[in-house]
């Protein structure tokens, strides 16, 4: 749902405020992508995402060359999941535009992966790579891949699914608590929870066809516990308790209802309740249940010390000044600030000829204005 009038601008003053106090105030970023709406544009995102997961966009790797494809064991994997994938990008883009961001992507995923030994590549990290990349470009969609490989997504990320199923099976003794009755029907059919597991490890973009509703997601995960995906999970199944009571109790009948989300689903309120489950029922109470007590997930266990380093950060403004020198060169070759469409226009060829560090220079040289103020007014 987009927010309209006077709710929107409110929201906008909220984040520019919180952006532009030193230090950010994060707490008020991630209430802010939590709650409806979301962030509400890219041009916020490519701000917001990185305070979130606590990148400095004036610190940002190079980006990464195609010496990463050498000798590579997950290449030719790589190559054909991206290249499957050609629904992840807009409808309309031209075939050559998308080429090229598909070979960005492999280049991406490769590159976390070499710098990441421990790290292991599962088929749908590729729709999260692609997700970052068209938000944030090349530098900055690697940066903050390998924030959210090292931590959100680390469980999906180890040589078994065991830590994947560990994730997996909080699933059920949420549904218990909220509806014994689903729960039970569930349980006779044997449908398990592998209904979900590409929702979990996509955080949904593999399953949903809609770019807002994906970006929005994104929002609300990347501002969560790495547990909310599968609270939104629990929230789909019980929005869904009908349907799923009058199916054939049966696995298959069970499994092919629910592996399919309905692309009109009201998320907004979905989302309201997760976050009303996640109040609920804790990680912390849940893991009590005996399939749970015995293993110890990276995500969860690195949670609290990833939060408390998000805290203090520099608005972007201190982070510009301290690297006015090494931006200078790039800020030279950025249009001049305007009204103009053209300069909107521009911005794909220059994210993808300078990559993600030249983008954050011409949103956060513009201090939010004039593109602030016209998505104000």
């Amino acid at each position: 749902a987009e927010l309209l009038g006077s709710k929107r601008k409110q929201k906008l003053l909220l984040i520019h405020q919180a952006l532009t106090s030193d230090p950010v105030a994060v707490e008020t970023l991630r209430g802010a992508a939590v709650s409806e709406g979301g962030l509400l544009t890219d041009e916020i995102r490519r701000k917001v995402w990185p305070k979130l997961l606590s990148v400095n966009v004036y610190n940002l790797p190079p980006k990464p060359g195609r010496a990463v494809r050498q000798n590579h064991q997950d290449y030719t994997q790589v190559q054909l999941d991206v290249s499957r994938s050609t629904r992840r990008f807009p409808q309309g883009m031209r075939a050559e535009q998308r080429q090229v961001l598909q070979e960005q992507l492999i280049d991406l995923i490769l590159h976390i992966l070499r710098a990441h030994p421990e790290l292991h590549y599962y088929q749908g990290y590729h729709d999260i790579a692609a997700t970052l990349l068209l938000v944030a470009g090349e530098r900055l969609g690697r940066a903050l891949l390998d924030k959210l490989s090292t931590h959100h997504l680390r469980d999906f990320m180890d040589p078994t699914m065991d830590s994947t199923k560990h994730i997996l099976n909080y699933l059920m003794p949420i549904l218990q608590r909220e509806s014994q009755r689903l729960h039970d029907f569930m349980l006779r059919a044997e449908v398990g929870t592998i209904f979900a597991l590409s929702w979990l490890i996509t955080w949904y973009s593999h399953a949903l066809s809609s770019s807002p509703h994906i970006l929005r997601l994104y929002d609300f995960f990347l501002a969560s516990h790495p547990l909310m995906p599968v609270y939104v999970a629990a929230a789909i199944v019980l929005h869904r308790e009908e349907e799923v009571l009058v199916c054939d109790c049966d696995m298959p009948s069970v499994h092919q209802l629910l592996s399919r989300i309905p692309q009109d689903l009201p998320y907004e309120s979905l989302l309201s309740r997760a976050l009303r489950l996640f109040q609920r029922h804790p990680q912390a109470e849940l893991s009590k249940h005996a399939a749970l007590q015995h293993h110890k997930s990276i995500s969860i266990g690195s949670f609290t010390a990833f939060q408390l380093a998000t805290s203090q950060q520099r608005p972007d403004a201190v982070l510009r000044r301290q690297r006015d020198g090494a931006h200078a060169e790039a800020a030279a070759l950025l249009p001049a600030a305007g009204h103009s469409p053209l300069v909107k226009a521009a911005v794909w060829g220059i994210s993808a000829t300078l990559g993600a560090a030249a983008l954050a220079v011409t949103q956060t040289a513009l201090e939010w204005a004039p593109e602030f103020l016209l998505q104000l007014f």
